[in-house]
């Protein structure tokens, strides 16, 4: 990641920004969503890979920034929503494209099965995932 850093600054015009944004692995919920209200029926499991992934980026960037490549000015975290019309829409998702990062159990799908059910009709699952922003200028 600091090669890619280092080629990014030797790109980047002087006194330019850098934007990193990414999710940041934190039990992301699970949630049943309708125009009424929401609601939390259970949080994924961060796996070892995505955690790793995380500490790997975030010590990158304290490294760049202890060599003076980069000055952080800003950083926020916000919430991103992925929305599926089912429950096993939700699951097959995870299952195919998170299967290495967030594991949904067995108890938090029975759950959300179980609120989607008795939700309004309008209700959709959602997990909301935790984004990190940071603004950085080449120093």
């Amino acid at each position: 990641m600091v090669h890619a850093l280092d080629e990014i600054r030797r790109v980047l015009r002087p006194g330019g920004i850098l934007l990193d944004v990414r999710p940041v692995e934190d039990k992301w919920s699970v949630e049943v969503a309708s125009s009424a209200n929401f609601e939390v029926t259970g949080y994924l499991v961060d796996m070892p890979i995505g955690i790793a992934d995380d500490a790997a980026a975030f010590r990158a960037m304290r490294e760049v920034q202890s060599l003076g490549w980069y000055l952080k000015e800003r950083e926020e975290d916000f919430a991103f929503f992925y929305y599926w019309d089912t429950p096993s829409e939700m699951k097959e998702f995870m299952e195919e494209e998170w299967e290495d990062f967030e594991k949904l159990e067995e108890g938090v799908y029975q759950k959300t099965k179980s609120s989607w059910v008795s939700a309004n009709a309008d209700a959709r699952v959602r997990v909301r995932v935790k984004m990190l922003i940071t603004r950085w200028r080449k120093a």
